[in-house]
């Protein structure tokens, strides 16, 4: 098994519950209430700032160029790709940016990059790796899931763009390229490091399960 392959091993149980917890069943079917979209994209706005952070700390960790550039080529890929997402859904909920970036973040979502980052700053360039990665894939994964289960979902008129921005060929690629660095990163790592990247993993995807519920009952 690779690196990323025990990670995931290691997720199967909490993943399996992002593919039926209320909020993203309703996202694939369509029914989910846009208000709690509304919150969502506000809260996970506000979340990719402090995500492009922890991408930089593996800028900053980086033990060779070729590292530090993947590092920083995701920072752009984030601020000025996978924000647009949010920025359009933004446009289309009456969200100003000003609106977004004055809200108070949730204590849930702060909780949860405060984790990351902390994980990021005491580790090194494998341990900001498995901080990154479950946010990454678990987005793949479930937009792939509410094709699987509804494949007119990415047509629908409102949450269609969410589905086919996650599930498209070019984040699939971008996800290559970050398993393909983690399994760089750790390849040679012992037991007792590969542990504490399956709890760094674990951590956050039980912390991404909790952002599914801030989301559902819009938690402050």
């Amino acid at each position: 098994m690779t690196v990323t392959e025990k990670l995931l091993d290691s997720v199967q149980e909490i993943w399996a519950g992002y593919h039926t917890h209320p909020f993203v069943m309703g996202i694939g079917d369509g029914s989910l209430d846009q208000e709690k979209f509304r919150y969502y994209m506000i809260q996970d706005y506000l979340y990719l700032i402090d995500y492009t952070r922890v991408f930089a700390v593996g800028v900053a960790k980086a033990k060779d160029l070729s590292v530090m550039k993947l590092f920083a080529a995701s920072t752009h890929t984030i601020l000025d790709g996978e924000m647009d997402i949010h920025r359009a859904y933004m446009k289309r909920l009456g969200i100003s940016r000003e609106e977004a970036e004055n809200t108070p973040v949730s204590l849930d979502n702060r909780s949860y990059t405060s984790y990351m980052l902390r994980a990021a700053y005491e580790g090194g360039e494998a341990e900001v790796m498995a901080a990154i990665l479950s946010c990454a894939l678990s987005y793949e994964a479930i937009a792939k899931e509410i094709l699987k289960k509804n494949p007119q979902a990415d047509k629908h008129p409102f949450y269609g763009e969410w589905v086919s921005g996650y599930a498209s060929e070019e984040y699939h690629k971008e996800n290559e390229r970050l398993t393909g660095l983690m399994n760089r990163l750790a390849a040679d790592y012992t037991p007792a490091q590969m542990d504490r990247l399956i709890d760094i993993f674990t951590a956050c995807s039980r912390y991404e399960m909790s952002f599914w519920d801030m989301a559902w009952e819009m938690r402050r």
